[in-house]
């Protein structure tokens, strides 16, 4: 039926009325999709084209080795190993929940955790599934590498520390790289799975050791397998540092302090070289480089006996009888006393109300400098050290390198303490009271020294009055190694103050009541002085048997020494925590470290006769606690 006449003019007028409407319409089409086209094809050309181009061509990461650590001889002693690594491109992955599961079937990782990271990371970024695979896991995921898209194997270079705990606290560790460490590090140098020096010479020397990154580009399928190579930028590796250790002489050091703890330290007295030291209890380097979990983190912070301290240059220990060294030459220099002065011991020394005991309750007799650092007679250094007065002890200690830092180049240091009048008004707002001087005489009191500032004490009276530097690393490559100890500072003190103590050091060692005559018959001419500090007061009448006393209460046993006498070439300070007298558990230990450099360097032994200022009594023998 045909519509009347006037509805389809109707129809048409509208028809017609549209029409500019749809052609608007057109026309907005047109132009938003050129503007999409335009946006697309230029504004967003390049970040559009390094997409297409990252689903065909992938940029990967090569590490440069990290250099070796090896002895003064060029023994290795830190090195790198190959090691397998598994990753994965988040966005080469189909399935993350699926392909973990699958790998998990064989490799042992955290599902939950990786699958955390591909979520917080960008997806072309690569994830660290596992380090350090066995071979059965990489058997596995190349047999089965169509089941596993995305996921690949890295080859990395492994930090290998080659003898475990030893000499720990001298190399250090590498740890994972934190965020602050990374937020200030060069983008082209680390990255967030990078390994870095957290302690030690590790840490000092990362900038030489690390070496420098490069990549290769390789192009891949849709499932992330690689089908070429593109182009390589190969790294660099680092630079090989070579310590001053020696290596056979931080061994026997390593054995000799088995079972205790404490710390040691051999110089070279000519030039301040380290020969060995080390720091007990001590730790597994390789566990860090491994990746440390945070219970085993955990543990090593609540360790009672603190594994991770390095006591060579943080522990704070009394020097004890080792400070009558210091004692001896400001009496001496300061005219105090003569080596022919002699002073009574009775076994006690009254100062007012109060009464300060020698060790040895009967008492020396007559004592002259000499007898007294033989027989290590408390008495003689009371009355020495009243008669100096604090202050002057204090600036023979510092002249010596106590009470402050030593510089050598191993992360942070503690000073020690020597104190004074000064230093007590300012530091607890009280006088220094006569008491204190007379506990401060004999290494005691508020006297705090560092094992490697001991090293450079005893170094000082072996070279015949001078300070060295210490040193730890003597790379030949310009600008690796620490500073050279030449040119060392030389101690105000007369040669013939030197000499005197030397010789009455030599009479500890040889004379047949010297406290540390368990060491004369060795093959080389030892000199050293012993010492017992004390962790905690006695009280009066107490028992002084080490084994009813508790272990953290046992005193401290010391030994500094030298060898051999008439040309030393090696300077020992050793402290072993809570073992007693320094005679008996601190001077067999120096004398094995002393030993085995000796006959390394093939120094033939010899025993030199020297005379010293000796009363007729000081000849008796005697019990030899210290």
């Amino acid at each position: 039926m045909l519509r009347p006449r006037t509805e389809w003019e109707s129809f048409i007028k509208h028809r017609k009325s549209m029409g500019p409407i749809f052609t608007a319409l057109v026309g907005v089409a047109f132009v938003i999709v050129t503007l999409r086209l335009w946006h697309l094809q230029i504004v967003q050309y390049s970040s559009l084209a390094d997409r297409a181009e990252n689903n065909r061509v992938r940029q990967m990461t090569l590490d440069g080795r990290r250099g070796k650590i090896l002895d003064r001889n060029g023994f290795p002693m830190v090195d790198s190993r190959p090691s397998f690594q598994l990753s994965l491109i988040p966005e080469d992955v189909d399935n993350p929940r699926e392909t973990l599961d699958f790998l998990r079937r064989r490799v042992d990782f955290d599902v939950d955790s990786t699958l955390d990271k591909m979520r917080h990371s960008p997806s072309f970024q690569t994830i660290v599934i596992k380090k350090d695979i066995d071979r059965e896991d990489v058997a596995f995921v190349e047999e089965n590498r169509l089941d596993l898209p995305g996921v690949f194997l890295e080859v990395k270079a492994w930090r290998n520390y080659i003898f475990g705990q030893e000499a720990s606290h001298i190399l250090g560790y590498l740890g994972a790289i934190s965020s602050a460490q990374l937020a200030k590090a060069p983008k082209s140098v680390y990255s967030m799975d990078d390994f870095i020096g957290q302690y030690g010479i590790e840490k000092v020397h990362e900038r030489t050791l690390r070496g420098a990154k490069g990549y290769k580009r390789v192009e891949v399928d849709a499932a992330g397998r690689e089908l070429a190579l593109l182009e390589v930028i190969r790294p660099k590796s680092g630079h090989d540092l070579r310590l001053t250790i020696d290596f056979t002489t931080q061994t026997a050091a390593e054995r000799a302090f088995e079972g205790k703890m404490g710390a040691a330290v051999a110089i070279d007295p000519n030039n301040g070289d380290i020969i060995a030291a080390l720091s007990k209890p001590g730790f597994d380097p390789n566990v860090f480089a491994h990746g440390i979990s945070g219970d085993s983190w955990k543990k090593f912070i609540q360790d009672e006996f603190h594994p991770l301290q390095n006591r060579i240059t943080r522990g704070q220990y009394p020097p004890g009888s080792t400070f009558k060294i210091i004692m001896a030459a400001a009496a001496l220099e300061e005219g105090i006393v003569s080596p022919e002065t002699t002073i009574y011991c009775p076994g006690h020394y009254r100062l007012g109300q109060r009464t300060y005991r020698c060790w040895k309750k009967a008492g020396h007799g007559s004592m002259n400098l000499t007898s007294a650092l033989i027989q290590s007679c408390d008495v003689y250094f009371y009355t020495v050290g009243l008669r100096l007065g604090i202050d002057r002890i204090a600036k023979y200690a510092k002249m010596f390198g106590l009470g402050k830092r030593t510089n050598i180049n191993l992360g942070a240091e503690s000073p020690g303490l020597v104190p004074s009048t000064d230093w007590k008004k300012k530091a607890r707002g009280k006088p220094w009271i006569m008491g204190e001087t007379v506990s401060c005489s004999i290494g005691q009191g508020y006297n705090l020294v560092t094992p490697i500032q001991q090293a450079i004490m005893i170094a000082a009276i072996a070279n015949g009055g001078k300070l060295v530097t210490p040193r730890l690393v003597n790379s030949p490559r310009p600008g690796t190694g620490d500073r050279p100890g030449a040119n060392p500072k030389s101690v105000s003190v007369s040669p013939d103050t030197i000499s005197v103590i030397r010789n009455a050091l030599r009479l500890v060692v040889t004379a047949p009541h010297g406290t540390a005559w368990r060491i004369k018959n060795g093959p080389y001419s030892y000199a050293g002085k012993t010492g017992t500090s004390q962790v905690v007061r006695m009280k009066k009448n107490e028992t002084s048997d080490i084994e009813e006393i508790k272990f953290k209460h046992r005193d401290h046993a010391l030994f500094v020494g030298f060898a051999p006498f008439d040309d030393p070439k090696i300077a020992v300070a050793v402290i072993v925590e809570h073992a007693g007298h320094g005679g008996e558990a601190a001077a067999p230990v120096a004398r094995k470290i002393m030993d085995a450099y000796l006959q390394k360097i093939n120094v033939p032994p010899s025993t030199p006769q020297i005379t010293g200022h000796v009363t007729d009594k000081s000849v008796l023998p005697m019990e030899n606690p210290l």
